[in-house]
């Protein structure tokens, strides 16, 4: 498979990303079985959470024999520096590994969650594990591009997982703006929710249970044109669902992908399948309280933007 560097992390990886999500709750020689056949096809990121179940557990033995040849990448959600520290630690333990390629501050919603960036955040953990080797890059995860924005004013992140899904793309712009951040300041950009379509429907057939949308996974020519549609939104991998079946699918063929980009034709027809306003597999999570005006939204979003703040301790973020 063809690889590609993670913004300026001088790491090769592959187009196609392994989520932790897919050996959740399988059986471990299933799980064993699933990693081994991505290492085969030239997959070399796999990424996980300690929020994705049992994962971490599955994981960490299927990865063992091969943890020299691939980018493994890990998160936290817990915002303080102790329990960064803690889940960190925990992390690596159940990974059977001593250190991340890239350790990733997960899911940024709110402006609450920069909090990570004060006194005793977690920021200030992840720091201190980079000086001590235990992981080589720091990057962040979101759903809400304006959160997302913020804590760049604060860190250079050298990487972000971001929805960059053809349905919301085409119909709201989401993910322009930090794609044209991530190409200004060479940073790695990871396309997840690639072949998301809709929320759920009553009726609809019961496939993948661990996805909490509906997914592409009954129209092929549909699931390679939301792959050419988010390659084409400069991403450096895509991250498909989580599940062995449409993982396969994306490896299989992204190389015709990447050999045929998304032509006119190909974006008629994703125009052509968008689904109804209210049948939207993704809102974006409000960054304050619902009853904020945007001005108001607006305003605190540049407070917590403001290039002079730092942490106490001196640290520029």
């Amino acid at each position: 498979m063809q690889k590609t560097a993670l913004g300026k992390t001088g790491m090769e990886i592959s187009r196609v990303v392994f989520g932790g999500i897919i050996v959740m709750d399988e059986e471990q020689k299933d799980a064993d079985r699933y990693v081994a056949s991505a290492v085969d096809s030239g997959v070399n990121y796999f990424d996980v959470a300690p929020s994705y179940g049992n994962s971490e557990e599955k994981l960490g033995p299927a990865l063992k024999p091969y943890r020299n040849k691939v980018f493994l990448a890990c998160k936290t959600m817990d915002r303080t520096a102790a329990g960064a520290r803690e889940q960190l630690h925990d992390s690596l333990s159940k990974l059977k590994t001593d250190y991340f390629d890239l350790y990733q501050m997960h899911s940024f919603s709110t402006l609450e969650d920069l909090s990570a960036f004060e006194e005793n955040g977690a920021m200030e953990a992840l720091l201190q594990a980079k000086k001590e080797g235990l992981i080589r890059n720091i990057g962040i995860t979101s759903h809400d591009e304006e959160v997302a924005l913020a804590a760049f004013s604060k860190f250079d992140f050298a990487s972000i997982m971001f929805p960059v899904n053809w349905s919301l793309g085409l119909s709201k712009n989401m993910g322009k703006q930090l794609e044209e951040h991530c190409i200004k300041n060479q940073t790695g950009f990871l396309g997840m929710k690639t072949l998301a379509h809709r929320s759920w429907q009553q009726g609809d057939a019961s496939v993948y249970p661990k996805s909490w949308c509906k997914t592409i996974f009954d129209d092929d020519r549909l699931g390679v044109c939301a792959l050419k549609y988010t390659l084409s939104c400069g991403v450096d991998a895509v991250v498909p669902p989580g599940n062995f079946d449409q993982f396969s699918f994306a490896v299989s063929n992204i190389e015709e992908c990447l050999k045929n980009p998304l032509s006119e034709e190909d974006t008629a027809y994703l125009r052509s399948m968008l689904p109804n306003e209210k049948d939207f597999f993704f809102v974006t999570s409000p960054t304050t309280e619902q009853s904020q005006t945007e001005q108001e939204k607006t305003d605190n979003l540049k407070e917590f933007m403001r290039p002079e703040l730092s942490t106490s301790s001196g640290i520029r973020l």
